[in-house]
């Protein structure tokens, strides 16, 4: 069965480059249409060969582990709305006085000692398995704007035709392992239902892995009903098939929507991504070391809570931490603040035995410009460097996360290719080393006809689809596009060549039977 996306808007300017004039012209063209042409195929999960980049050392890290302790027994964390849990603390051994929780000295380090230092998070097509945590890195789209950004037409809200738009693309991209959760905010939908349809876009759309709803917890509670249909309800209960995001609502709170989305998944053994989300300066101190403390304080509460809920069930230590402007408030990306808390964060997570999650391709800017593409650069490289085991966001982010990005997404899954190589390592086999091609060449020639670089030429360096490495001429017959321009006849290539990947017929009608009858049981609501 083919499903092809609808044109994003009839007004949409035609994307199709001018004529090539001359040989050269052509030959250019036919080059990138080669590189650029949909072919459907996944990279795996990239194991990481390069060493990690480390930049607190151990009395540095002990430091911060007795902050975040002192933290949690002196100050405490607040748990609202939610006596099951302060009922669950305070039995585990914790000081509970009304909402505000105060964990004896060690005692949150033991519990979190029962989540696994790595899991498997199973898709529906066995291929598209991935492992989280240990030396794998796993690429996941941009999370929850409500907006959407393109060259076609000024910014708008996003609809639900944006998100299956993004799930096929999550789907194609060879780079994205995995298929994500909120890639935007259909707002065209109520509330209280969108997420089901959201859900099944992702069952639909794509067989790769993906995350469920935290909005709600009856909403976590139906994302887990839902796999309990596609996987099997006994496969579900002995496996991890849904990866979802808890935030803390820092600093050192976790409010009642999250910890019972919280508790629905790990009672089901279901990962949880335990993320202070932080804007450094208004919601944790404004230095590394403050704000380190502050997030292994909050990380370890959270997981504490899940470990009691079901021993072992999967956990993930995340951080989002961005610098802000002093001056107005904004949130800033690809400053060097961030990267240091990645960089050492990475290292905590190690020393409490979870995998970790932060980073992407993170950027203020409006729109897919050079501001865009160094602040994604620089948040993208220490994510990889500092061994992140989940990158959410690594695709499609813009406005500060405010907007998803057609265009934008292409160019950073160009970039998520590069990091593929990059941690991969250096290759040392005899092809690698060469020593032929040496031999053969000898001094004062050049290897570009020598049979080991004839063999190899194709493969030797990574191709991106996105730069234009020509010459003027070649660029200009092309009708000199930038790399928006580029960037946007891929993706409406992509969608109109999708298709879609095939799902059991019987599976499919008790998902959509599920669906109609959620929608039944309650009148819309849109606030």
């Amino acid at each position: 069965m083919t499903d092809t996306a609808a044109p994003l808007s009839p007004g949409a300017p035609s994307t199709d480059a001018p004529a090539a004039t001359g040989r050269r012209g052509r030959g250019a063209a036919a080059r990138r249409e080669l590189r650029t042409h949909v072919k459907l195929k996944q990279l795996p999960a990239i194991l990481r060969r390069i060493p990690l980049m480390e930049i607190l050392n151990e009395e540095g890290l002990q430091l911060i582990e007795h902050n975040a302790e002192t933290i949690l027994q002196e100050v405490g964390i607040e748990f609202r709305d939610d006596d099951e849990a302060l009922a669950l603390l305070k039995g585990a051994g914790c000081d509970v006085r009304g909402t505000r929780v105060h964990f004896p000295r060690g005692l949150a380090r033991k519990l979190c000692s029962t989540a696994p230092r790595k899991f498997l998070q199973h898709a529906r097509n066995p291929e598209r398995t991935v492992e989280i945590g240990g030396d794998t890195i796993v690429f996941a789209p941009v999370y929850g704007p409500p907006f959407i950004r393109t060259i076609d037409e000024p910014r708008r809200y996003a609809t639900i035709a944006d998100f299956q738009n993004f799930s096929r693309l999550a789907y194609m991209t060879p780079q994205m392992h995995h298929n994500g959760g909120t890639l935007c905010e259909p707002v065209d939908l109520p509330v209280n239902k969108r997420h089901l349809d959201m859900l099944y876009a992702h069952i639909k759309y794509s067989d790769k892995a993906f995350m469920g709803s935290v909005t709600h917890p009856e909403r976590a509670a139906d994302s887990v009903e839902m796999v309990r249909l596609l996987f099997g309800r006994d496969f579900v209960e002995n496996n991890t098939v849904l990866l979802s995001l808890i935030n803390a609502n820092s600093p050192m709170v976790f409010d009642g929507t999250m910890l019972g989305a919280l508790k629905v998944y790990a009672k089901a053994n279901q990962a949880v991504l335990v993320t202070p989300f932080i804007l450094s300066g208004a919601m944790s101190p404004c230095t590394v070391a403050g704000t380190l403390a502050q997030v292994l304080a909050e990380v370890m509460a959270g997981t504490s809570l899940a470990q009691l809920c079901r021993p072992g069930a999967p956990v993930v230590f995340g951080v989002f931490a961005s610098s802000m402007s002093m001056q107005s408030g904004a949130p800033t990306f690809g400053t060097p603040e961030p990267t240091q808390v990645i960089l050492a964060a990475a290292q905590l997570a190690r020393r409490l035995g979870l995998p970790f999650r932060s980073g992407g391709s993170l950027c203020a800017s409006k729109i897919p410009d050079a501001q865009a593409a160094y602040e994604s650069a620089q948040t993208i490289l220490p994510t990889v460097l500092a061994g992140t085991n989940f990158v959410l966001h690594a695709a499609g982010w813009l406005e500060g996360g405010l907007a998803s990005g057609y265009e934008k997404f292409v160019m950073d899954t160009d970039q998520l290719g590069m990091m593929q190589v990059l941690a991969g390592g250096v290759d040392l086999s005899p092809n690698g080393q060469a020593m032929d091609a040496i031999r053969e060449v000898g001094p004062g020639a050049h290897f570009l006809g020598c049979a080991h670089t004839q063999a190899n030429f194709e493969t030797a360096f990574y191709r991106s689809t996105i730069a234009d490495n020509n010459s003027v001429e070649q660029w200009e017959a092309e009708g000199a596009p930038d790399a928006v321009v580029r960037a946007n006849k891929i993706w409406k290539k992509m969608l109109a060549e999708y298709e879609a990947p095939a799902l059991d017929q019987g599976i499919d009608e008790s998902i959509l039977e599920f669906i109609a009858k959620k929608k039944a049981s309650m009148p819309d609501a849109f606030a």
